[in-house]
Order: C-alpha cells, then sequence, then structure tokens
C-alpha cells in the first residue's frame, strides 16, 4: 500500500483500478453491465469525467484564491520563490489543463446527448428546456478563455517564465488576479447552472 500511496501517478492509477472494482461489483449486484454500444453509456463516462476535470479546473482555481493569493503577503520574502519557482508552476499547469479537460469533456458530452446546439443558444428555440445548462456552457467557455488567454500569459510574466521588466511583471500579476477573481465569480453561478440542469434548481 506505500508504494502505491507515495507515488502519486500509482496512486491516480490505482484510483482508476478501484473505479473498475465498483463498476463490476456493482453489474454483479444489479446485473447491469456497461455497454459500448449504449449512447446513454458513452454519455455518463463522459459526465463522469467532465466532473473529474471540473473538480480539477475549479479546486485549484479556488486554491489561487482562497489560499494561495491571501497568504502570500504573510510569506516571509526569503520564502516566497519556493512559491513562485515551484508550486505555482505546477499549480497552473494542473488549473490550465483541466480547464481544457473540462471545455472538452462538457462539449463531447452535450454532441453526445445531441443538445449542443440548444445550449450554445441559451435553449431559445426549445423553449427554455436547456436554458440552465447554456448558461452554465457560456460562464464555462468564458473562464476557459480567462485561464488560457489571459491568466496563462500574465501569469508567465508574473512568474518570471517569460522576459518581463519589473514593472510589467507587476501589472501582469495584477491582471491575473483580477481574471482569477473574475472567474471565481464565475464559478458560483456557473456550477448552479450546471447541477440545476438535472437535478431541479430551475423550475
Amino acid at each position: 500500500m506505500q508504494s502505491i500511496l507515495s507515488s502519486l501517478r500509482n496512486t491516480v492509477i490505482a484510483g482508476f483500478v478501484a473505479a473498475v472494482v465498483v463498476i463490476i461489483v456493482v453489474g454483479i449486484v444489479t446485473g447491469g453491465w456497461p455497454s459500448l454500444g449504449n449512447e446513454g453509456w458513452w454519455a455518463f463516462l463522459f459526465r463522469w469525467l467532465h466532473v473529474i476535470s471540473g473538480v480539477m479546473w475549479i479546486g485549484h482555481l479556488w486554491y489561487f484564491n482562497f489560499t494561495q493569493i491571501p497568504t502570500m503577503p504573510k510569506i516571509p520574502d526569503e520564502q516566497k520563490p519556493a512559491i513562485s519557482k515551484f508550486i505555482a508552476p505546477a499549480a497552473l499547469f494542473w488549473f490550465r489543463w483541466g480547464a481544457m479537460a473540462t471545455i472538452i469533456t462538457g462539449l463531447l458530452l452535450a454532441a453526445i446527448q445531441h443538445y449542443i446546439v440548444d445550449a450554445v443558444l441559451l435553449g431559445i428555440p426549445g423553449g427554455g428546456t436547456y436554458t440552465p445548462i447554456g448558461i452554465g456552457m457560456w460562464l464555462g467557455a468564458i473562464m476557459w478563455f480567462n485561464v488560457w488567454f489571459v491568466i496563462w500569459p500574465n501569469q508567465k510574466k508574473a512568474l518570471g517564465m517569460v522576459e518581463a521588466d519589473a514593472d510589467s511583471k507587476k501589472k501582469a500579476g495584477r491582471i491575473a488576479m483580477l481574471f482569477s477573481r473574475t472567474n471565481t465569480l464565475l464559478s458560483v453561478p456557473m456550477l448552479y447552472c450546471m447541477i440545476a440542469q438535472s437535478h431541479g434548481g430551475f423550475m
């Protein structure tokens, strides 16, 4: 067990193996097995991957905003390079790729379930059936755009990953923080809309 838990890679692999075991146990107990020819099962698979990706993305977004940013002013100056040179770049890697995986799996899920056009059009053609998920998708798309085209480019400057003078670094750090806070704000209604579509948040 120690060899599994001492390695993040082994831990993640073991997590997916555990999920397969759960699927088998549920299949034995209920007699219901995943069918690769069943559209509903593929929809479930991508929903599961969408949720996993979203947890990675929003988890890191909230880590930055609830933990790292408020704590940075309290850290002694001589210790701050450990954050900016090691922890922040690693966290930003999982943050931005979590965002990418979330939007890709979300779009694939919408395509598999044949509501992608209705959702993009905010459910208006269908009398509002897909309005909640449509709003959630647009909020998620705005947040994804902010991650890849505003936060990440500015963080690279702020962290010294690309050449920038002191003033440019300071300005870039401020922009990245404000857009990260914007995404934190948008994440609350976005998550509400995503859950509300299937769980009665809109009557």
